[in-house]
């Protein structure tokens, strides 16, 4: 499936992190129900919403009970545990973002991986039985899709 073939048959979306506030006021914008686990404690969770033509952010206490797709921007070390919490929340894809440019800079936009890195990650995603999107950028693919929706 492509990221936007995906995207069209998302509703909820988990951030466990992000590089930018681009990215849950760009999934908000778009229509989608956005959900952020924003800290290492287990009731660092928030929802975002538009409110006045203002995308704000509201806190849960707790995560939303299924999410259809899981955005990563956390290191590959911990793609396990995310991959866990994919799975308790019933999601389908889980869409990860590096953080680096193919020059191996860190670029807030970047999606590149080492091909080993991008294989093993893939391999564990797909292992779990998920679908893996690893780019194009996040918020510009929800961007793209918000026309569509």
């Amino acid at each position: 499936m492509t990221p936007k073939e995906i995207l069209s048959s998302v509703e909820t979306i988990l951030l466990v992190d992000w590089p930018s506030k681009d990215v849950p006021e760009a999934l908000t914008r778009a229509g989608f129900r956005v959900f952020v686990h924003g800290g290492p404690a287990p009731e660092d969770y928030s929802a975002y919403v538009v409110d006045n033509s203002e995308v704000v952010s509201r806190y849960l206490g707790h995560p939303p009970e299924q999410a259809d797709l899981v955005y990563s921007y956390r290191p590959l070390s911990e793609l396990p545990e995310i991959l866990a919490l994919a799975s308790k929340l019933k999601a389908k894809t889980l869409w990860t973002q590096s953080g680096f440019s193919a020059a191996g800079k860190d670029d807030v936009k970047g999606c590149w991986l080492p091909e080993n890195e991008l294989q093993s990650a893939q391999g564990m995603v797909k292992a779990a039985g998920l679908h893996n999107v690893t780019q194009p950028y996040i918020a510009d693919a929800a961007r793209e899709a918000r026309s569509s929706r």
